[in-house]
């Protein structure tokens, strides 16, 4: 599971981009004045006879074309992952590398997962237990995503807010062919919670809502398909997930992200991809300190084993 860095402070005036008056961390309403660097001098539209955009290295469809191979984090914060350490380029490259292993018939799709939404073990004046990266920070993530042809997805740890309010905070950023998000339950708690005293969850109807929001997104801009992550540790954590249904240009991945011994990780990716629907694409995530207090890390030749066989590997 992901750390939260729950000491740290939010950034010192904050705006997130979006169009719908979203709140900064101390919960005043700002206007959409910071915008993504743009892949293309204009954005075209299904009805438009501009060239249709594509993922960062060809095409408009992820699988079964693709296998991504990522790194989580957050810029400058070691603990919250492997992306946040050193120099951002070398962690791409560092990505690059690992995934050569993982490749096995497909094309390596580099991910750099961005910790977005950062849980808060804190209030904050909103009440709402975290803080969202500026502007900058993303942007400097998505520039380093389009140096290497990779992929960036906004990682959200929500706390008390609701996920789909989080998603659309980063609506301008998500309206990019390259960019798409990753959900984090573990740390969504309901009022009178507290993330990290308890496990958070969601539930199937909560995430479909979303991969139907992003669906929409896609078919508006004319964007190829777009990466929905959702992590889950525990069947517990994702109620009825029955409730998801396939999206047009949407694909979703359930990243199984337990903790612990090879052995224990592969019972709780069996557990968890038993109650998975099939229109969900599997995923699994290695943690490189925390796994190896329980025993080695997981090689590619032991993850690529798994029954069905990942199609997201991450690791923090």
């Amino acid at each position: 599971m992901t750390t939260a860095c729950s000491g740290s402070q939010p950034p010192s005036g904050t705006q997130t981009p979006s169009s719908a008056g979203a709140s900064t961390p101390g919960g005043s309403p700002t206007s959409a004045t910071a915008t993504p660097p743009s892949a293309t001098t204009q954005t075209p539209t299904p009805t438009q006879t501009t060239p249709l955009l594509e993922l960062p290295r060809g095409g408009r469809q992820i699988f079964p074309a693709y296998r991504l191979v990522g790194f989580s984090g957050a810029p400058n914060s070691p603990a919250l992952g492997r992306l946040g350490i050193g120099d951002l380029d070398d962690r791409v490259k560092e990505i690059e590398k690992v995934g050569a292993a993982y490749a096995k018939g497909r094309t390596v799709l580099p991910v750099l997962e961005l910790i977005t939404t950062v849980v808060d073990g804190y209030p904050g004046r909103d009440g709402l237990y975290r803080h969202r990266q500026s502007p900058e920070v993303i942007r400097t993530y998505l520039e380093a995503a389009r140096r290497h042809k990779a992929l960036l997805l906004l990682n959200i740890q929500p706390g008390r807010a609701h996920f789909m309010d989080e998603v659309k905070a980063y609506e301008p950023w998500l309206r990019e062919p390259d960019v798409g998000v990753a959900l984090d339950p573990e740390w969504a708690v309901g009022p009178g919670q507290v993330p990290g005293r308890v496990f958070g969850r969601t539930t199937g109807a909560e995430l479909d809502a979303v991969a139907a929001y992003l669906s929409a997104l896609v078919a508006q801009e004319g964007l190829p398909e777009k990466v929905m992550v959702y992590h889950q540790l525990h069947t517990s954590i994702v109620r009825t997930p029955s409730a998801l249904r396939a999206h047009p240009g949407v694909a979703m991945v359930a990243s199984v992200d337990g903790i612990g011994s090879p052995g224990a990780k592969t019972a709780t990716w069996k557990k968890v991809i038993g109650v998975t629907p099939k229109v969900v694409h599997p995923g699994f995530k290695l943690f490189y300190v925390e796994d190896r207090q329980h025993g080695p890390l997981m090689t590619p030749a032991q993850v690529l084993a798994l029954n069905p066989t990942p199609e997201y590997v991450l690791y923090e």
